[in-house]
């Protein structure tokens, strides 16, 4: 068996299961005593969350439940890009989030070259925003997955269409 194996290197946030962690927050929040009559609120639109609250510390509150949520579902709360805090109306004050999809440039390029030095038989190579690693031993591709697993990327990694 000489054939090469494969797998791609992704980042991606599954939109459904967001949308289910976005549910969830809102409910706890609902019931929760010290959000009794907030102005609270999570809302998706296209790649961004927008997050509102009375103020500050509960906006914070707001994000540490809905990153929770999240964490139960497998989002990677990783791929969060946090805008900054501004004021709204009514004395309230909201964040934009931004959802990284896909793999940028130069975390693509901070991927290959871990793999590069790695001193692994394998090739890797950048398709757009996602990575394709190629070898002949599938040990070797493990061992690339285990690497990236433990290296400190900025991103939440995912490897698909392992072959």
């Amino acid at each position: 068996m000489s054939s090469e194996s494969s797998f791609d290197i992704v980042s991606k946030v599954d939109m459904q299961e967001l949308s289910n962690a976005i549910t969830q927050a809102e409910r706890e929040i609902e019931t929760r005593f010290d959000f009794k009559g907030s102005k609270s609120s999570i809302a998706l639109e296209k790649e961004e969350l927008v997050v509102g609250s009375d103020d500050e510390y509960k906006l914070k509150s707001v994000i540490d439940i809905l990153q929770s949520k999240m964490v139960k579902r497998g989002v990677p709360i990783k791929n969060m890009d946090f805008g900054k805090i501004e004021g709204a109306s009514g004395g309230t004050v909201k964040q934009r989030i931004k959802l990284r999809q896909g793999i940028e440039q130069d975390i693509s390029k901070k991927i290959n070259i871990l793999i590069r030095d790695s001193k692994l038989k394998v090739k890797s190579q950048i398709q757009g925003d996602q990575i394709r690693v190629t070898g002949k031993s599938r040990d070797d591709l493990q061992a690339v997955i285990a690497l990236l697993r433990g290296a400190d990327l900025p991103i939440e990694l995912q490897f698909t269409n392992y072959r």
